[in-house]
């Protein structure tokens, strides 16, 4: 099943990251090993810790009316 859902913010972004990473069962370490970066930056990711390069790409998407959606494929546990 495809859920898909309009990302709005750093901290919306950040939630939809952690639920397609919570998905998949990979940890916050395994995903930060994976892509050679830091355990700490996936955690403020996913908390959406604001960062001025975010805020700035959120601004300019509404602004010149832009809309960013994610397709997150979810599995149905009650069929497995």
């Amino acid at each position: 099943m495809k859920l898909t859902t309009e990302i709005t913010d750093a901290f919306n972004f950040g939630q939809i990251i952690q639920q397609s990473r919570l998905q998949r069962n990979i940890s916050q370490r395994q995903l930060a090993s994976q892509l050679g970066i830091s355990q700490k930056w996936v955690w403020e990711m996913e908390q959406g810790k604001p960062g001025i390069l975010m805020d700035r790409l959120f601004r300019i998407l509404r602004t010149v009316g832009i809309k960013l959606y994610a397709e997150l494929e979810v599995s149905d546990r009650t069929s497995e």
